[in-house]
């Protein structure tokens, strides 16, 4: 009598043939989102990274155009470091920096509680507000140059006449041009923490606020503690984007002051700019800029490790 014949599965495939059974799909898989990401991919080398690499390389050179550039090592560096503009200007984005940083936040904190909200007429408001982020950098700086003019009918000196101040030198002054183009940055970047903070607001519990107001907390307890600590990531996030910004400022700056007056104004960027087109020193102005994107890089590493700490 023969035994009975029992049916087993079919075997898995294993080695060569399930490598040539899987790979063909698994590689179209894997190539469909590079098709998407290569353009942006190679504009991002071409016009970013490949610039990016030969800054680096250009501050570690003599620059001399059509004479051949000439090895210097960390020599530009030095410069760089011991030129006392640079460190003056240093100090004046610190300032500026810090105070269009926070200034900003504040503002636009402020504009995120006052157009929070679900009426279909705040999209007027939310948009009017947004405008000087979309609008062009020096664009607003040449509008502002002119409301800051420094004579009694000028805009803003006119508005302060009604209260019996004025007029201001405003940009023309040492002692004034800083704080008054540290103004323009908080009303330019406001509205684009506003935006980052009513994305914030809009995952706050509701029923939090209901409950706290049954307890009887004030308007003022309930911003503390549940707003502030609902916002901490968005936060996180608008203090490091302001905290880069401020470092770059360049265009808002040259276009209403070129760093006057009397150097007053001069920040990191302007000093850059001085150095490789004013002064020619391309080796110098590349060395600035490289120790800036060190910095840069330094702020945002920083920033993510103290967030994974508190989100321990």
């Amino acid at each position: 009598m023969s035994a009975p014949v029992i049916d087993r599965p079919p075997a898995k495939a294993t080695g060569p043939e399930r490598r040539q059974r899987t790979h063909p799909r698994i590689r179209r898989r894997s190539a469909l989102p590079w098709l998407f990401v290569g353009p942006a991919l190679l504009l991002a080398l071409y016009f970013k990274f490949i610039p990016m690499f030969k800054g680096i390389r250009m501050s570690l050179y003599d620059v001399q155009p059509f004479l051949g550039d000439q090895w210097v090592g960390l020599d530009n560096y030095r410069k760089v470091l011991e030129d006392e503009r640079f460190r003056e200007a240093i100090g004046h984005t610190l300032l500026l920096g810090a105070g269009q940083t926070f200034g900003a936040i504040a503002v636009g904190f402020v504009l995120a509680l006052t157009l929070e909200g679900q009426s279909r007429t705040l999209w007027f408001l939310r948009s009017a507000a947004f405008l000087p982020v979309v609008t062009a950098t020096a664009v607003v700086g040449e509008i502002w140059r002119l409301l800051y003019s420094p004579t009694a009918d000028g805009f803003v000196n006119t508005v302060l006449g009604y209260v019996g101040i004025g007029p201001l030198p405003f940009l023309d002054s040492p002692d004034s041009a800083l704080w008054s183009v540290m103004t323009v940055g908080i009303w330019m970047g406001a509205p684009y923490n506003m935006v980052i903070l009513l994305a914030g607001l809009a995952g706050v519990d509701r029923s939090l606020y209901e409950a706290a107001a049954m307890d009887g907390a004030s308007t003022l307890q309930r911003l503390r503690y549940i707003t502030l600590p609902a916002l901490r990531p968005a936060m996180t996030i608008v203090l490091t984007l302001a905290a880069i910004r401020s470092l770059r400022t360049f265009t808002e700056v040259y276009v209403l002051t070129g760093g006057g007056p009397a150097g007053s104004t001069e920040v990191w960027m302007t000093r850059v700019f001085s150095l490789g087109f004013e002064r020619n020193d391309l080796g110098v102005a590349s060395a600035a800029s490289v120790v800036l994107l060190a910095v840069t890089l330094l702020l945002t590493l920083g920033v993510t490790l103290l967030r994974r700490k508190a989100n321990r």
